[in-house]
């Protein structure tokens, strides 16, 4: 079975439970830290690796978030850890964001420019994004810079990207002249 397909059934089935309890915040919120936690590489590591006991892995696991998440968080995550699913648990925390996300209508855009933009902007480029009537109702954008666009931004949601830079253009620009048989003759 793919990575995948074993991240999707399985944060489907930690939502279904959060649901269930009324917890979905509280796993979510849990699942963004553990995110935050596995960028540690030896807790990455430790996880994906093969060398630690099942229960060596749960003390630890314990150890690190015992009173900073939920109670069903922890059990699940001895769940997974005892079904040998341990490799898996940083797929599992994106899976849970993603289906989170979904079930709570949220689009995340990524907005890159040339330079920082301000808030104003922001939230005018998000104004635009919502009439037109691409996204679900709620946005949460994350800005990025990238001074080789030397201006404009670049949005990409979903499967989608716009690209409003000025590199973009000016290699459109370029793209036209060497196919212009005209000025090819100068």
């Amino acid at each position: 079975m793919s990575i995948t397909r074993i991240a999707t059934r399985y944060a489907k089935a930690l939502l279904s439970l959060a649901a269930e309890r009324n917890e979905v915040e509280a796993v979510y919120q849990d699942m963004q830290q553990l995110q935050q936690a596995t960028k540690n590489r030896d807790l990455y590591l430790l996880l994906k690796g093969p060398i630690c006991s099942t229960d060596k892995k749960k003390s630890i696991i314990r150890a690190l978030f015992e009173g900073k998440m939920s109670q069903l968080t922890l059990l699940y995550l001895d769940f997974l850890i005892d079904k040998g699913r341990a490799a898996y648990i940083v797929e599992i925390a994106k899976e849970v964001e993603q289906q989170y996300k979904a079930l709570k209508h949220i689009t995340s855009v990524r907005l890159v420019s040339a330079i920082p933009l301000s808030e104003d902007t922001v939230a005018l480029i998000k104004q635009r994004i919502l009439q037109s009537g691409l996204t679900t109702e709620n946005i949460e954008i994350t800005t990025a810079i990238d001074p080789s666009l030397i201006g404009g931004f670049i949005l990409e949601f979903e499967d989608k990207r716009y690209n409003a830079t000025v590199s973009r253009r000016l290699a459109e620009l370029k793209a036209g002249f060497i196919k212009n048989h005209y000025l090819r003759e100068f």
